[in-house]
């Protein structure tokens, strides 16, 4: 079963990949993704709100889909919300396999639809002083559907 956290603090990407494999000798690869927070256009910060119990759910049942699909020994996805600023880690993907291409293949699978369907409202700050809703992007929608629903 996937670990899947909502939270404003940082976390641990070490302890977090060695919780996947400590005492384990079944698994063969553990691939991994971390978004960080980015300074495009003069960004100062960007904020990530969501309702709580509901954002759960909607990253646990993404989860749960990667768990149909591919033959995991464990995933965990990690997700920040609050104020960011660049260079902070935002998300926090973990797949583990006895396989490395079902760990690749998964992981890529949750970043897809974490950017899609994960529901996170989030605006940006610049430093100007002006700030905007972030859109959702035909490329992430082209991403997550090569995925089929």
């Amino acid at each position: 079963m996937a670990r899947v956290l909502v939270q404003a603090a940082g976390f641990d990407v070490a302890a977090e990949m060695a919780a996947l494999s400590v005492g384990r000798v079944d698994v063969g690869g553990i691939a991994s993704f971390i978004g960080v927070c980015r300074a495009d256009d003069g960004l100062a910060a960007m904020t990530l709100e969501h309702y709580p119990g509901m954002t759960e759910r909607a990253l646990a049942a993404i989860a749960a889909e990667a768990e149909s699909r591919w033959p995991l020994t464990g995933c965990t996805v990690i997700h920040r919300h609050g104020r960011m600023l660049p260079g902070d880690p935002i998300v926090l993907v973990l797949t583990a396999s006895r396989h490395r291409t079902a760990a690749l293949e998964s992981c890529a699978f949750l970043i897809d639809w974490l950017k899609t369907r994960a529901p996170f409202w989030k605006s940006e700050e610049f430093a100007d002083g002006t700030t905007r809703w972030v859109d959702a992007k035909e490329e992430d929608d082209a991403a997550t559907a090569r995925w089929g629903a």
